[in-house]
């Protein structure tokens, strides 16, 4: 038997206290963090939005440099938006970058009976090289290139001494008809739409989602543009792109999805009892199961909530409790619990409609009766198949493994949505027992 050794700190408990360990101690003034993005994920999200971070500005504008300049004031907004990660915030330097210009002098090259074809094609060869061969090594074929030597290549005045032919055969050299010229350019040119762009990356604070933090940064900037803090230069404009669009796009179809979820449902329900009454009974438990799963969100995200340890571990580590914000997978949840919220409504509706068949009631007492057992009788049946669900969901909402970001939203509506739907055992019988008595009042009277 071998003992358990954990060589963690205390205090570092997830990847998340990970990261916020190194960014705290990597902190240099200045300099912002990086987002935190998985190498996997980071690819997912370029391909996505082009962009290395979950959420960001694309700036549109005619040149680069209106760009870098309004990206860095929208730099210093985004920093004092409450919800915004001010560390993660940063504007793309696109102009920065030192080049090394060769003008060709015309007047120069005129002089000595050179075109400009025949300079650009010495500085071409000289530097970058020109094939001139190829050699074959067995089955392989490779190109040969000749160049000048690196050392020839990187040194601008040993650049100047590259010579050129001229028409009577002289060699003259580069540097007396070309001027070189040191200049600050682009670091990479990037264009979307038919447009220059430029980025400004920023991330969320832990507990906002990302639809929310959008919108705050969203009216702080509309904001500071109505006041005059912060004016648009003329042709720029910009717009926020992230994952966070994905979840609006998957909003609008749920918008119509859960609706028709709930409609096939109800139409599932007529078709087993054949009464708008007795499914709308029965369907009551869904009320209930949608206001639990919401209430259980809440609570996860509640730092009183489950604050206790067993054995040495606390509950709120090992169910992973922190905000839960709603998301595609929370909803996916919901409609998953929608389907089986209504298990139990069945099961008591079916035998209560079996018992009145049975025993033809006329008074009110024999209605009550009839009511009360058939809640005795399917309690049990009710509470195992509810008991089964929620014993079933705790070995997903405890996971760590690869998916359990995905699965534990999904799990959670269906966890407070099954124990809160409890209520029914006692709603449908009731509301049963209110139909039947006004029936009969309506037969008495």
């Amino acid at each position: 038997k071998g003992n358990y050794y954990r060589n963690w700190r205390p205090e570092i408990k997830s990847p998340d206290d990970i990261w916020n360990e190194i960014v705290r101690v990597a902190r240099i003034p200045g300099v912002t963090s990086a987002p935190k993005l998985q190498p996997i994920e980071t690819r997912l999200v370029m391909l996505q939005t082009g962009m290395r971070a979950p959420m960001g500005i694309k700036v549109y504008g005619p040149d680069l440099a209106t760009i870098e300049a309004f990206g860095m004031q929208l730099e210093e907004v985004l920093k004092e938006v409450p919800s915004v990660k001010a560390e993660a915030v940063f504007a793309e330097r696109i102009v920065g970058k030192p080049y090394l210009h060769l003008n060709i002098n015309r007047d120069e090259i005129s002089r000595y009976g050179l075109n400009v074809e025949d300079v650009q094609q010495t500085i071409e060869t000289a530097i970058g090289g020109m094939k001139v061969t190829s050699t074959v090594e067995g089955r392989e074929r490779y190109p040969v290139r000749v160049r000048y030597p690196r050392e020839l290549r990187d040194n601008p005045e040993a650049l100047g001494k590259i010579l050129i032919s001229t028409p009577t055969g002289a060699q003259v050299p580069i540097s007396q008809i070309v001027d070189f010229e040191y200049i600050r350019g682009p670091q990479a040119i990037k264009s979307e739409e038919t447009f220059l762009v430029g980025y400004v990356l920023f991330d969320k604070r832990d507990g906002f989602s990302e639809g929310a933090v959008v919108d705050d940064a969203q009216k702080t900037i509309q904001a500071r543009i109505d006041s005059g803090d912060l004016s648009v230069p003329s042709g720029v404009s910009y717009k926020f792109s992230g994952s966070y669009e994905n979840q609006i796009r998957a909003e609008k179809r749920l918008s119509i999805i859960v609706p028709i979820v709930l409609m096939i449902v109800f139409l599932i329900l007529y078709f087993q009892f054949k009464s708008v009454t007795t499914s709308l009974m029965v369907f009551s438990g869904i009320a209930m199961a949608f206001s639990g799963g919401f209430i259980m969100l809440w609570l996860y995200g509640q730092g009183w909530f489950v604050d206790f340890s067993i054995f040495g571990t606390n509950m709120r580590d090992l169910f992973q409790m922190e905000t839960i914000n709603l998301s595609v997978a929370v909803w996916v949840g919901f409609i998953a619990l929608f389907g089986i919220a209504t298990d139990d409504g069945v099961l008591m509706a079916t035998y209560l409609d079996q018992s009145f068949a049975r025993n033809k009631t006329d008074n009110l007492r024999g209605i009550r009766d009839a009511v009360v057992e058939a809640g005795h009788r399917r309690i049990k049946p009710a509470v195992m198949t509810s008991a089964t669900t929620i014993i079933a969901l705790l070995p997903i909402l405890t996971s760590t493994g690869r998916g359990a970001d995905i699965m534990i939203p999904m799990a959670i509506p269906a966890f407070g949505g099954m124990i809160f739907a409890a209520i029914t055992y006692f709603i449908v019988p009731v509301l049963y027992s209110m139909r039947e008595e006004r029936k009969l009042k309506k037969i008495e009277s």
